[in-house]
């Protein structure tokens, strides 16, 4: 009986394995066919979810599927670290090939908006080739904030200068903004045009800056003051941030600091109290006088 069992076994498994054979060499077939029919499969990058309009698209938001390669449309993209950061011109669904004519990275065209971080915020102040290194700053390098303010009333009044801000990102210099392509196309007669290289261009008033909004508080505050702010540019890879205490005219001629004692308050006297007044023990109604 066990025999029997036993062969039973051997011979499902030995079908069993038969069948897989044929099923394989059927889908091998049939996958010839198919790629013959419509060309052999390639990678391609569709949407894992729907993309916005107008999102940064992450790698949380894409997946890589195999299509047949006449399913693939023309500008269908198939490196997903191609796509990462950057912008969906129309909205794409989820299942939907990432097309190169979608997509874009963010610069002049789509607006400064999209160059900002989130929780920051973008500030403009006015500049001269004294504030502003002699207009050599860049979009994309980084800078330190610093003005003078007065300080005391009357003769006492005294100007000190202090670093505000530290390693702050520039994100526009006038008119170009970050990741913008740095040329400019100037068109003349007879159709004749010429191609200006921007990154060398130092004709702007104005730097935009990325800082916090209380941040922005403090800039708005100088100017409301009409306190001149100046520039000072930093080695893209100089991210150290330090204290540095203010500067006044007494540093600038090395003149020794003066400081007021502090007064010492006295103590005021005590108020005397006035003696406790002695009574004298009345006597008894038998007591002998």
């Amino acid at each position: 009986m066990q025999q029997n069992e036993t062969r039973t076994l051997w011979i499902s498994i030995g079908a069993a394995l038969f069948a897989v054979v044929l099923l394989y060499g059927w889908a091998q077939d049939k996958r010839a066919s198919f790629a013959k029919k419509f060309g052999q499969t390639k990678t391609v990058v569709i949407a894992r979810e729907d993309i916005r309009e107008f999102e940064i698209i992450d790698e949380s938001k894409l997946e890589v599927v195999e299509k047949p390669a006449d399913f693939i449309q023309p500008s269908a993209l198939q490196n997903p670290t191609e796509i990462v950061g950057q912008l969906a011109l129309a909205p794409i669904r989820k299942g939907e090939q990432l097309l190169n004519t979608k997509l874009v990275f963010p610069d002049k065209s789509t607006g400064l908006s999209f160059q900002i971080s989130p929780g920051k915020r973008a500030v403009t102040i006015p500049v001269s080739e004294v504030q502003g290194v002699a207009k050599l700053i860049k979009p994309g390098d980084r800078v330190d904030v610093a003005a003078g303010v007065d300080d005391g009333q009357g003769v006492n009044k005294v100007r000190r200068v202090r670093t505000l801000l530290q390693d702050v990102p520039v994100l526009a210099t006038g008119q170009s903004i970050v990741d913008n392509l740095p040329i400019q196309v100037i068109r003349g007669e007879e159709d004749n045009f010429e191609v200006r290289n921007m990154r060398v261009n130092n004709n702007y008033s104005s730097i935009t800056l990325e800082v916090s909004p209380s941040e922005v508080q403090y800039i708005h505050y100088l100017n409301s003051i009409s306190s001149p702010i100046y520039l000072s540019l930093r080695n893209p890879n100089d991210r150290i941030k330090s204290q540095y205490p203010t500067s006044d005219l007494d540093d600038l001629l090395n003149k020794p600091k003066v400081r007021t004692p502090a007064k010492t308050q006295v103590a005021p006297a005590p108020t005397p109290q006035p003696e406790p007044k002695q009574v004298k023990p009345k006597r008894g109604r038998f007591e002998k006088l």
